[in-house]
Protein backbone atom coordinates (compact mmCIF):
# COMPACT_ATOMS: atom_id res chain seq x y z
CA UNK A 1 0.00 0.00 0.00
CA UNK A 2 1.70 3.36 -0.76
CA UNK A 3 1.21 5.94 1.66
CA UNK A 4 -0.36 9.39 1.85
CA UNK A 5 0.39 12.23 4.48
CA UNK A 6 -1.96 15.61 5.03
CA UNK A 7 -2.57 17.98 7.78
CA UNK A 8 -4.41 20.62 9.33
CA UNK A 9 -4.14 23.72 11.33
CA UNK A 10 -5.70 24.19 15.08
CA UNK A 11 -5.96 28.27 14.44
CA UNK A 12 -9.84 28.14 14.52
CA UNK A 13 -13.30 25.50 13.77
CA UNK A 14 -13.52 23.62 11.02
CA UNK A 15 -15.71 24.97 8.33
CA UNK A 16 -17.60 23.70 5.05
CA UNK A 17 -14.79 25.30 3.02
CA UNK A 18 -12.38 22.73 4.53
CA UNK A 19 -14.97 20.00 4.79
CA UNK A 20 -15.55 20.25 0.70
CA UNK A 21 -12.13 21.38 -0.35
CA UNK A 22 -9.95 18.72 1.96
CA UNK A 23 -11.75 16.44 4.64
CA UNK A 24 -14.39 14.45 2.17
CA UNK A 25 -11.07 13.74 -0.11
CA UNK A 26 -9.06 12.62 2.83
CA UNK A 27 -12.07 9.83 3.95
CA UNK A 28 -11.62 8.66 -0.05
CA UNK A 29 -8.23 8.07 0.12
CA UNK A 30 -8.82 5.84 3.07
CA UNK A 31 -9.65 3.38 0.77
CA UNK A 32 -7.02 3.10 -1.37
CA UNK A 33 -3.99 4.49 0.99
CA UNK A 34 -1.81 4.13 3.84
CA UNK A 35 -2.63 7.60 5.43
CA UNK A 36 -1.41 9.60 8.26
CA UNK A 37 -3.28 12.81 9.28
CA UNK A 38 -2.30 15.41 11.53
CA UNK A 39 -3.26 18.32 13.51
CA UNK A 40 -0.63 20.51 12.83
CA UNK A 41 -0.47 22.95 16.06
CA UNK A 42 3.27 23.69 15.64
CA UNK A 43 2.68 25.47 12.06
CA UNK A 44 -0.17 27.01 13.42
CA UNK A 45 2.22 29.35 15.78
CA UNK A 46 3.44 30.96 12.25
CA UNK A 47 0.63 32.96 11.80
CA UNK A 48 -1.11 32.61 15.35
CA UNK A 49 0.68 32.61 18.81
CA UNK A 50 -2.42 32.24 21.32
CA UNK A 51 -1.72 29.55 23.58
CA UNK A 52 -5.33 28.16 23.94
CA UNK A 53 -5.11 25.63 21.12
CA UNK A 54 -5.89 22.34 23.12
CA UNK A 55 -9.74 22.62 22.87
CA UNK A 56 -9.21 23.28 18.84
CA UNK A 57 -7.03 20.54 18.62
CA UNK A 58 -9.90 18.40 20.35
CA UNK A 59 -12.81 19.88 17.77
CA UNK A 60 -11.17 19.79 14.85
CA UNK A 61 -9.89 16.05 15.54
CA UNK A 62 -13.90 15.46 16.57
CA UNK A 63 -14.87 17.12 13.07
CA UNK A 64 -12.08 15.06 11.11
CA UNK A 65 -13.66 11.70 13.21
CA UNK A 66 -17.49 12.71 12.58
CA UNK A 67 -16.41 13.58 8.82
CA UNK A 68 -15.51 10.17 8.35
CA UNK A 69 -12.04 9.87 9.19
CA UNK A 70 -11.59 6.27 10.81
CA UNK A 71 -8.71 5.08 13.19
CA UNK A 72 -8.96 2.00 11.63
CA UNK A 73 -8.18 3.20 8.62
CA UNK A 74 -5.96 6.25 9.15
CA UNK A 75 -3.51 7.47 11.91
CA UNK A 76 -4.81 10.69 13.34
CA UNK A 77 -2.24 12.30 15.66
CA UNK A 78 -0.89 15.72 17.11
CA UNK A 79 2.17 17.34 15.16
CA UNK A 80 3.98 18.24 18.59
CA UNK A 81 3.21 15.01 20.48
CA UNK A 82 5.64 13.47 17.87
CA UNK A 83 8.87 15.39 18.93
CA UNK A 84 10.36 13.63 15.98
CA UNK A 85 8.87 16.06 13.64
CA UNK A 86 10.97 19.02 15.38
CA UNK A 87 13.73 17.54 15.69
CA UNK A 88 14.10 15.80 12.10
CA UNK A 89 13.18 19.47 10.61
CA UNK A 90 16.16 20.79 12.87
CA UNK A 91 19.23 18.70 10.88
CA UNK A 92 17.60 19.66 7.69
CA UNK A 93 17.39 22.98 8.26
CA UNK A 94 21.31 22.39 8.30
CA UNK A 95 20.99 21.26 4.69
CA UNK A 96 18.76 23.58 2.99
CA UNK A 97 20.17 26.95 1.58
CA UNK A 98 18.49 29.84 2.92
CA UNK A 99 17.36 30.84 -0.79
CA UNK A 100 15.29 27.96 -1.45
CA UNK A 101 13.08 29.15 1.78
CA UNK A 102 13.23 32.69 0.95
CA UNK A 103 11.68 31.83 -2.95
CA UNK A 104 9.32 29.29 -1.44
CA UNK A 105 5.50 30.49 -2.44
CA UNK A 106 4.19 29.49 0.96
CA UNK A 107 6.51 31.60 3.03
CA UNK A 108 5.56 34.51 0.62
CA UNK A 109 1.83 33.69 0.61
CA UNK A 110 1.86 33.58 4.77
CA UNK A 111 3.22 37.61 4.63
CA UNK A 112 0.76 37.99 2.26
CA UNK A 113 -2.14 36.63 4.20
CA UNK A 114 -0.13 38.53 7.50
CA UNK A 115 -0.18 42.06 5.87
CA UNK A 116 -3.93 41.61 4.81
CA UNK A 117 -5.15 40.55 7.77
CA UNK A 118 -3.04 43.33 9.29
CA UNK A 119 -4.69 45.95 7.12
CA UNK A 120 -7.72 44.54 8.22
CA UNK A 121 -7.56 45.87 11.60
CA UNK A 122 -6.30 49.15 10.42
CA UNK A 123 -2.41 48.18 11.15
CA UNK A 124 0.50 48.37 8.51
CA UNK A 125 3.65 46.15 8.16
CA UNK A 126 5.84 48.09 6.41
CA UNK A 127 9.18 45.96 6.74
CA UNK A 128 9.56 42.36 7.81
CA UNK A 129 10.76 43.19 11.45
CA UNK A 130 6.96 41.11 12.19
CA UNK A 131 8.01 38.05 10.43
CA UNK A 132 9.03 35.22 12.33
CA UNK A 133 12.10 33.05 11.70
CA UNK A 134 9.57 30.13 12.30
CA UNK A 135 7.37 31.35 9.01
CA UNK A 136 10.63 30.95 6.98
CA UNK A 137 11.85 27.55 8.25
CA UNK A 138 8.02 26.53 7.39
CA UNK A 139 8.58 24.57 4.46
CA UNK A 140 11.37 22.54 6.34
CA UNK A 141 9.03 21.73 9.42
CA UNK A 142 6.45 20.67 6.26
CA UNK A 143 9.50 18.65 4.80
CA UNK A 144 9.86 17.00 8.10
CA UNK A 145 6.16 16.06 8.33
CA UNK A 146 6.22 14.30 5.29
CA UNK A 147 9.74 12.25 4.66
CA UNK A 148 9.43 10.90 8.79
CA UNK A 149 6.42 8.78 7.40
CA UNK A 150 8.04 7.57 3.64
CA UNK A 151 5.14 9.47 2.29
CA UNK A 152 4.61 8.76 -1.38
CA UNK A 153 1.89 10.99 -1.75
CA UNK A 154 0.79 14.29 -0.29
CA UNK A 155 -2.74 15.27 -2.05
CA UNK A 156 -2.58 19.17 -3.15
CA UNK A 157 -4.81 21.21 -6.02
CA UNK A 158 -2.11 22.69 -9.00
CA UNK A 159 -1.71 25.91 -7.18
CA UNK A 160 0.08 24.13 -4.27
CA UNK A 161 2.49 21.96 -6.64
CA UNK A 162 5.46 24.38 -6.03
CA UNK A 163 5.10 24.55 -1.96
CA UNK A 164 5.73 20.52 -2.58
CA UNK A 165 8.12 20.95 -5.18
CA UNK A 166 10.91 22.35 -2.38
CA UNK A 167 9.79 19.38 -0.14
CA UNK A 168 11.19 17.34 -2.82
CA UNK A 169 14.26 19.94 -3.20
CA UNK A 170 15.16 19.22 0.49
CA UNK A 171 14.80 15.82 0.02
CA UNK A 172 17.15 14.95 -2.81
CA UNK A 173 19.74 17.51 -1.21
CA UNK A 174 20.38 15.62 1.86
CA UNK A 175 20.20 12.42 0.18
CA UNK A 176 23.21 13.16 -2.33
CA UNK A 177 24.85 14.73 0.77
CA UNK A 178 24.35 11.54 3.14
CA UNK A 179 22.84 8.84 0.85
CA UNK A 180 19.70 7.73 0.09
CA UNK A 181 17.80 7.96 3.33
CA UNK A 182 14.46 10.28 2.34
CA UNK A 183 11.46 9.65 0.11
CA UNK A 184 10.57 12.33 -2.50
CA UNK A 185 7.28 12.90 -2.08
CA UNK A 186 4.48 12.75 -5.28
CA UNK A 187 1.82 15.03 -5.64
CA UNK A 188 -1.58 13.45 -5.65
CA UNK A 189 -3.35 16.07 -7.36
CA UNK A 190 -7.22 16.64 -6.48
CA UNK A 191 -9.69 19.53 -7.84
CA UNK A 192 -10.41 21.23 -4.63
CA UNK A 193 -13.69 23.26 -5.12
CA UNK A 194 -13.61 26.97 -4.45
CA UNK A 195 -16.04 28.28 -2.18
CA UNK A 196 -16.18 31.75 -1.10
CA UNK A 197 -17.55 33.32 2.21
CA UNK A 198 -20.43 34.83 2.38
CA UNK A 199 -19.52 38.07 1.47
CA UNK A 200 -17.82 36.28 -1.82
CA UNK A 201 -13.99 36.99 -0.39
CA UNK A 202 -12.03 33.77 0.64
CA UNK A 203 -13.44 31.74 3.55
CA UNK A 204 -11.20 32.88 6.27
CA UNK A 205 -11.73 32.93 10.07
CA UNK A 206 -9.72 36.06 9.83
CA UNK A 207 -12.21 37.80 7.93
CA UNK A 208 -15.03 36.50 9.95
CA UNK A 209 -16.87 34.86 7.27
CA UNK A 210 -17.34 31.20 7.71
CA UNK A 211 -20.11 28.99 7.58
CA UNK A 212 -18.35 26.35 10.71
CA UNK A 213 -19.52 22.84 11.16
CA UNK A 214 -20.35 23.40 14.33
CA UNK A 215 -22.76 26.32 13.32
CA UNK A 216 -26.59 26.14 14.55
CA UNK A 217 -29.41 25.51 12.11
CA UNK A 218 -29.92 29.43 12.88
CA UNK A 219 -26.32 31.14 12.51
CA UNK A 220 -26.28 29.02 8.99
CA UNK A 221 -29.53 30.26 8.12
CA UNK A 222 -28.53 34.17 8.81
CA UNK A 223 -25.14 33.25 6.77
CA UNK A 224 -27.00 32.03 4.27
CA UNK A 225 -29.73 34.93 3.94
CA UNK A 226 -26.76 37.29 4.07
CA UNK A 227 -25.08 35.89 0.52
CA UNK A 228 -24.39 38.18 -2.24
CA UNK A 229 -25.80 36.99 -5.03
CA UNK A 230 -25.71 38.83 -8.62
CA UNK A 231 -26.03 42.33 -8.22
CA UNK A 232 -28.60 43.00 -11.20
CA UNK A 233 -31.35 41.07 -9.76
CA UNK A 234 -33.00 43.40 -7.48
CA UNK A 235 -36.51 41.99 -7.73
CA UNK A 236 -37.91 38.52 -7.76
CA UNK A 237 -38.54 38.76 -11.61
CA UNK A 238 -35.76 40.67 -12.37
CA UNK A 239 -33.00 37.63 -14.82
CA UNK A 240 -30.16 36.93 -12.77
CA UNK A 241 -27.25 35.20 -14.31
CA UNK A 242 -26.62 32.39 -11.87
CA UNK A 243 -22.72 32.30 -13.49
CA UNK A 244 -22.05 34.75 -11.02
CA UNK A 245 -23.93 33.59 -7.96
CA UNK A 246 -22.39 32.34 -4.99
CA UNK A 247 -25.08 30.91 -3.83
CA UNK A 248 -25.64 28.94 -7.17
CA UNK A 249 -21.79 27.90 -6.94
CA UNK A 250 -23.08 26.61 -3.57
CA UNK A 251 -26.03 24.95 -4.51
CA UNK A 252 -23.40 22.94 -6.99
CA UNK A 253 -20.98 22.12 -4.54
CA UNK A 254 -22.96 20.89 -1.70
CA UNK A 255 -25.09 18.78 -4.73
CA UNK A 256 -28.90 19.97 -4.45
CA UNK A 257 -31.00 18.47 -6.54
CA UNK A 258 -32.82 20.46 -9.08
CA UNK A 259 -29.68 22.56 -10.30
CA UNK A 260 -30.73 22.74 -13.47
CA UNK A 261 -34.47 23.88 -12.44
CA UNK A 262 -32.47 26.50 -9.78
CA UNK A 263 -30.43 27.93 -13.20
CA UNK A 264 -33.35 27.84 -15.63
CA UNK A 265 -35.70 29.93 -12.43
CA UNK A 266 -33.06 32.48 -12.04
CA UNK A 267 -32.20 33.27 -15.51
CA UNK A 268 -36.00 33.84 -16.36
CA UNK A 269 -36.63 35.64 -13.38
CA UNK A 270 -39.13 32.93 -11.80
CA UNK A 271 -37.08 31.99 -9.17
CA UNK A 272 -36.11 34.61 -6.27
CA UNK A 273 -33.16 35.14 -4.24
CA UNK A 274 -34.75 34.94 -0.79
CA UNK A 275 -36.08 31.44 -1.98
CA UNK A 276 -33.45 30.24 -3.79
CA UNK A 277 -31.16 30.77 -0.45
CA UNK A 278 -34.25 29.45 1.70
CA UNK A 279 -33.60 26.30 -0.30
CA UNK A 280 -29.56 26.28 -0.21
CA UNK A 281 -29.80 27.10 3.86
CA UNK A 282 -32.56 23.79 4.48
CA UNK A 283 -29.99 21.73 2.60
CA UNK A 284 -26.56 22.87 4.30
CA UNK A 285 -29.04 22.40 7.52
CA UNK A 286 -29.66 18.89 6.59
CA UNK A 287 -25.84 18.28 5.89
CA UNK A 288 -24.70 19.77 9.27
CA UNK A 289 -27.46 18.60 11.23
CA UNK A 290 -26.21 15.07 10.31
CA UNK A 291 -22.83 15.65 10.74
CA UNK A 292 -23.31 17.49 14.53
CA UNK A 293 -25.50 13.96 15.59
CA UNK A 294 -22.33 11.97 14.13
CA UNK A 295 -19.77 14.67 16.26
CA UNK A 296 -22.06 14.27 19.35
CA UNK A 297 -22.03 10.66 19.18
CA UNK A 298 -17.93 10.48 19.38
CA UNK A 299 -18.40 10.44 23.69
CA UNK A 300 -16.41 13.29 25.59
CA UNK A 301 -12.63 14.86 24.93
CA UNK A 302 -11.01 12.37 26.93
CA UNK A 303 -11.98 9.72 24.20
CA UNK A 304 -11.16 11.89 21.34
CA UNK A 305 -7.60 12.26 23.54
CA UNK A 306 -7.26 8.65 23.48
CA UNK A 307 -7.83 8.42 20.11
CA UNK A 308 -5.28 11.16 19.10
CA UNK A 309 -2.81 9.57 21.74
CA UNK A 310 -3.17 5.91 20.06
CA UNK A 311 -2.68 8.09 16.94
CA UNK A 312 0.93 9.45 18.72
CA UNK A 313 1.78 5.55 19.68
CA UNK A 314 1.43 4.65 16.03
CA UNK A 315 2.86 7.67 14.43
CA UNK A 316 6.04 7.61 16.84
CA UNK A 317 7.22 3.99 16.19
CA UNK A 318 7.57 5.17 12.32
CA UNK A 319 9.12 8.58 12.73
CA UNK A 320 11.38 7.32 15.28
CA UNK A 321 12.86 4.85 13.00
CA UNK A 322 13.35 7.37 10.39
CA UNK A 323 15.01 9.96 12.66
CA UNK A 324 17.04 7.20 13.66
CA UNK A 325 18.21 6.52 9.95
CA UNK A 326 18.96 9.97 9.45
CA UNK A 327 21.07 10.23 12.39
CA UNK A 328 23.03 7.60 11.41
CA UNK A 329 23.56 8.99 8.22
CA UNK A 330 24.54 12.00 9.35
CA UNK A 331 26.66 10.26 11.75
CA UNK A 332 25.24 12.14 14.82
CA UNK A 333 25.67 11.29 18.59
CA UNK A 334 27.14 7.49 18.97
CA UNK A 335 24.36 5.99 16.93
Amino acid sequence: MKTVLSGTRPTGKLHIGHLKGVVENWVDLQKDYRTYYFIADIHSYTNNLSSDKKQYVLDIARDLLAAGIDPSKSVLFIQSEVREHAELALYLSMTTPLSWVQRCPTFKEAIADIRAAASESGEEIKDESGISTGLLNYPILMTSDIVLYDADYVPVGEDQLAHLEISREIARRFNNLFGDTLKEPQPLLAKYPKILGPDRRKMSKSYGNCIYLSDTPAETGAKVMSMITDPAKIRRADPGNPDICNVYDYHGIFGSSGLDEIKEGCRKGTLGCVECKKRLAAELTEILDAHRMKRASLGTDGDISDILGEGRKKAQTVAVAKLNDVKKKMGTGLL
